[in-house]
C-alpha cells in the first residue's frame, strides 16, 4: 500500500505539489492521471525517497521508503527507462542490482524471460531502442519480486504487441494482490487497465475513485438514437435545444445527442410519430471526463491565450 498524506513540495516561490493526499490500495491496478506540469512525477520521486518533501509524508506499507533495507525487495519502480549505462549489457546491468539487493541471481533470466529479453540478454543496453529499454525498465522492478510496483509513462515506444503486453502484465500483477500505481498519458489505454485513478491538477488532488465513477461525473452524457427519420429527428430535437451530430459512418442512421435526456427524446419521437430502432445514453470517455474536469488545472494550453 502507498498512502500519501498532506504531501507538499516547493521548489522556490512555485508549489509542484499541494498537500496533496491519496492511498493506493494492492489488488487493484490504479491510474496516475494529471495535465502536463501537474506534479505526477515529483509525487512519485517523493514516495521513492528522491526528492525531499516540503511538507507531509509518503509511505510505503506503512513506513518511509528509504527505511526499506534492499529496496527492490519491496518496491520496483520504472521512472525513467532511459537512466541505464549504455555501456553495460542487460544481464550486467540486473546483476548488479540483484547483488546489491540479495536477490538471488536466478532472478535475472527470470525476468529477463519475462519480459522477452532473453535473446538480448548479453547485448550493451546502448543500442536498444526505446521500446526495449522500456522492457528492460520493466524487467528491473520485477527482480526483487516486490509487493509494491509503480510505473511512469510505461508504454512510451512500445509497439502494440508490447502494449497489449503490458496490459496483461499489469492486471496479472495487481490480480496476485500487489500495489501498481501507474502513470500515462494515454487515456485509452489506461481505461483498459486501471481499476481506480488518482487525478491532479496543479499539483492539487482532483479526483480519487474508480474509472466508472470518474468517467459518470462529466456532464457530457450522450445519446444513441438510431432511426430511419434522421434527418426529421435531427431538426426535431435542434428545435427542441439538443446537440446532434451523426454517429458512425456517413449514411448510417444513428445520431449522437447531447443536451436532451433519453425520455426526453422518445417522448417528443413518439409525439411526433418517428419511429426508433434505438435509444441508448452512452457515458463520457475517460478521455472525455479528463479533459472536462482538468480544464482549470492545464498549465500549457497550446493555440490559444490562458
Amino acid at each position: 500500500m502507498i498512502e500519501v498524506n498532506e504531501l507538499t513540495k516547493m521548489y522556490g516561490g512555485k508549489t509542484a505539489v499541494d498537500q496533496l493526499s491519496f492511498t493506493v490500495q494492492p489488488g487493484q491496478v490504479t491510474g496516475f492521471l494529471g495535465p502536463n506540469g501537474a506534479g505526477k512525477t515529483t509525487t512519485l520521486r517523493m514516495i521513492l525517497g528522491l526528492d525531499t518533501p516540503t511538507g507531509g509524508t509518503a509511505t510505503v506499507s506503512g513506513v518511509p521508503f528509504p527505511s526499506h533495507p534492499r529496496g527492490l525487495r519491496h518496491v520496483g519502480a520504472l521512472l525513467d527507462a532511459g537512466h541505464v549505462h549504455g555501456g553495460r549489457t542487460a544481464a550486467a546491468h540486473l546483476t548488479a542490482l540483484a547483488r546489491s539487493n540479495g536477490i538471488p541471481l536466478r532472478r535475472v533470466e527470470e525476468v529477463l524471460q519475462e519480459v522477452g529479453l532473453t535473446e538480448a540478454a548479453r547485448r550493451r543496453i546502448g543500442g536498444f531502442s526505446l521500446g526495449m529499454k522500456q522492457r528492460l525498465g520493466i524487467a528491473t522492478t520485477l527482480l526483487g519480486d516486490p509487493p509494491v510496483l509503480m510505473f511512469d509513462e510505461p508504454i512510451n515506444g512500445m509497439d502494440p504487441e508490447g502494449v497489449l503486453w503490458v496490459r496483461h502484465l499489469f492486471r496479472r500483477l495487481a490480480a496476485e494482490g500487489r500495489t501498481v500505481f501507474l502513470s500515462s498519458h494515454l487515456m485509452s489505454e489506461m481505461e483498459q487497465t486501471a481499476d481506480q485513478l488518482v487525478v491532479i491538477g496543479q499539483g492539487r488532488l482532483i479526483a480519487a475513485e474508480s474509472v466508472r465513477s470518474f468517467a459518470a461525473r462529466s456532464t457530457r452524457l450522450s445519446v444513441v438514437v438510431g432511426t430511419p427519420q434522421a434527418a426529421e429527428l435531427t431538426v426535431l430535437l435542434t428545435a427542441a435545444g439538443a446537440s446532434v451530430e451523426p454517429e458512425g459512418s456517413a449514411g448510417a442512421e444513428r445520431l449522437a445527442v447531447t443536451g436532451l435526456p433519453a425520455d426526453r427524446i422518445g417522448a417528443l419521437a413518439f409525439e411526433h410519430r418517428i419511429l426508433l430502432h434505438e435509444l441508448t445514453t452512452r457515458s463520457a470517455s475517460l478521455e472525455e471526463a479528463f479533459m472536462e474536469l482538468t480544464a482549470g488545472s492545464v498549465e500549457y494550453l497550446a493555440g490559444r491565450p490562458r
